[in-house]
């Protein structure tokens, strides 16, 4: 059923709704509604891995587009983040650039997990990835 958690999952989902409700109704939502202003004007500026940065412009990238400049530093520094931008503005690059940044290549384990909701974007996010390293 819809919004009811798995067994055994301490998520309440009912308890979630009041407390977003609290929330939103005192405007206390300075802890998770936040802006990242910093904008970088090149993929050299925002301090990405040296193979990291060759892939990026072996496919293609010359300049960041805004999503990118925007997202990727925030994305590698570990913060939340949910982007939003028009389809062909760099939107999968920006997001695998962060997931690829902040990967540890000495440890053979699953570190990162990538959801798509269909199989054509996923095979999208899987070329990106693999391009840009």
């Amino acid at each position: 059923m819809a919004g009811m958690a798995p067994e055994g999952s301490q998520f309440d989902a009912k308890h979630y709704d009041s407390k977003m409700q609290e929330l939103l109704s005192t405007g206390e939502t300075e802890e998770f509604f936040t802006s990242y202003d910093e904008v970088f004007e090149s993929f050299d500026d925002m301090g990405l891995q040296e193979n990291l940065l060759r892939g990026i412009y072996a496919y293609g990238f010359e300049k960041p587009s805004a999503i990118q400049q925007r997202g990727i530093v925030p994305f590698c520094k570990g913060l939340d983040v949910i982007q939003q931008a028009q389809s062909g503005t760099g939107k999968t690059a920006t997001f695998c650039s962060g997931i690829l940044q902040q990967l540890d290549y000495g440890l053979v384990e699953c570190q990162a997990l990538v959801l798509a909701p269909t199989r054509e974007l996923a095979q999208q996010i899987e070329k990106v990835h693999a391009c840009t390293w």
